[in-house]
């Protein structure tokens, strides 16, 4: 089951030790993203992603090669609380790495006023989302939120900033049951973020759908600054959201969706606006 937009940017030829990573579209500059990343993860966070080994960044198409890692992706999982668990210590360590070092890198392709202005953008657009009444509901308390102040204090970060994914999907995640531990893979997104969307993005990201993940469990292993549940509780807002906005009858994320999505999405709406 697929449930996000179904964009592939890339082919992966996995050998026993390494991975090669040929990209298909390389116009937002995924290949010098994700080698920074993983250059900056191994010299502050080893053994967090991929160890990056070659680079052939203006080759084409670009290519990356990279250790292979153990384990597999949570996505699809229900995930337990051992699961979670690892997950929030893997986020809390790559959120550690010095704010030097992640200032000297580049903006993340997806972060906060790309989410609003996108999201405000869909409302506006009046999106055909059809007549269930909780859709219906959904979409009004929505685009009320939406119209408030509220997505506007967003694009102002009172914190450091973090190295980021960018992309919350939990594929993502990958699980080693033997070590009990989890690592990040599949940065050609990543860049200098705010962690409370970040935090946001794997929360709300529509993958959820696909499995079982308990945000709120998962955020109590993480601990937050003075006032940065309130700012982690509006970027799920925003992007549970997005994702709503996207699910009509003739929305990009439609054909990559189970029957139900949209009304589950509404229900999800609601229950965050609430």
């Amino acid at each position: 089951m697929d449930v996000t937009l179904g964009r592939c940017t890339h082919n992966l030829d996995i050998q026993d030790d390494v991975v090669v990573k040929r990209y298909t579209s390389w116009e937002r500059g995924e290949p010098g993203r994700e080698w920074a990343a993983l250059t900056l993860l191994g010299e502050h966070a080893p053994n967090l992603a991929p160890a990056p080994i070659q680079a052939a960044l203006e080759a084409d198409p670009p290519m990356i090669v990279m250790s292979r890692l153990p384990g597999h992706v949570l996505r699809g999982q229900h995930a337990t609380g051992e699961q979670l668990t690892a997950m929030a210590a893997a986020l809390t360590r790559l959120h550690q790495i010095p704010t030097a070092a992640v200032e000297a890198i580049a903006p993340a392709a997806w972060g906060p006023a790309a989410a609003v202005h996108k999201t405000r953008a869909w409302a506006e657009k009046q999106p055909d989302l059809g007549d269930d009444p909780l859709v219906q509901e959904a979409f009004q308390a929505g685009a009320a939120w939406l119209a408030s102040t509220a997505p506007d204090k967003l694009m102002v970060n009172p914190l450091p900033p973090v190295l980021g994914l960018a992309d919350g999907n939990r594929a993502n995640y990958l699980w080693s049951p033997s070590e009990g531990r989890v690592r990040l893979i599949d940065w050609e997104d990543s860049g200098r973020n705010d962690r409370a969307f970040e935090l946001g993005e794997v929360c709300e990201h529509i993958s959820r759908l696909d499995g079982t993940l308990d945000a709120d469990q998962l955020l109590s292993h993480i601990d937050l600054a003075s006032g940065e549940a309130a700012r982690v509780r509006d970027f799920r807002r925003l992007i549970a959201l997005g994702w709503f906005l996207q699910l009509g009858p003739h929305g990009p994320a439609t054909p990559h969706n189970p029957p139900g999505t949209l009304q589950a999405q509404a229900e999800r709406v609601l229950l965050l606006l609430n």
